[in-house]
């Protein structure tokens, strides 16, 4: 067994959707980034990555890539999983806490966990979501950005 963390963090801005997990939050701001700037998503894919020895998102799906403009980042966690497949590995387990002063998450958290477990193949019980605040101290606090972090577990892959 393998073990990765990862982290994001993007600045909230007018004008655009709030995409956390894959699910569109109700909100009057979003996430600013060259792919819809899913932090949950991103951090998900960055601890595979690394639990894989495989780098970060960055070097996989970079900014500068016009494929990956404004793309749904749940096509970024499902080519994440074709990678760590590639090396013979496939995800135990899902940890993410999501840190965000507002909007509330909690009646998006489910469909989120569902989310993450049908792009990586796994049964929603393996993948936990939460969220929490950072009581208004630093960006996340003041309702600048929202970040996330996440771990995951992967295993040997059975023979094909």
């Amino acid at each position: 067994m393998r073990t990765g963390i990862g982290y994001d963090i993007h600045r909230m801005k007018e004008g655009r959707e709030l995409v956390l997990g894959g699910v569109n939050i109700d909100s009057v701001r979003g996430l600013d980034g060259h792919s819809d700037a899913d932090v949950v998503i991103h951090a998900v894919c960055d601890s595979l990555l690394g639990a894989a020895s495989l780098g970060d998102i960055g070097r996989h799906f970079p900014d500068t890539d016009d494929e990956y403009k404004d793309i749904s980042s749940l096509r970024l966690l499902e080519r994440t999983k074709e990678k760590i497949r590639e090396v013979n590995y496939e995800t135990n387990n899902i940890d993410v806490t999501i840190v965000c002063q507002e909007p509330k998450l909690n009646t998006y958290i489910s469909a989120m966990e569902e989310n993450i477990a049908q792009s990586l193949g796994i049964p929603v019980y393996d993948v936990n979501v939460k969220a929490t605040t950072n009581e208004g101290l630093d960006s996340t606090g003041r309702t600048e950005s929202i970040a996330a972090f996440a771990v995951a577990t992967i295993i040997p892959a059975p023979e094909i």
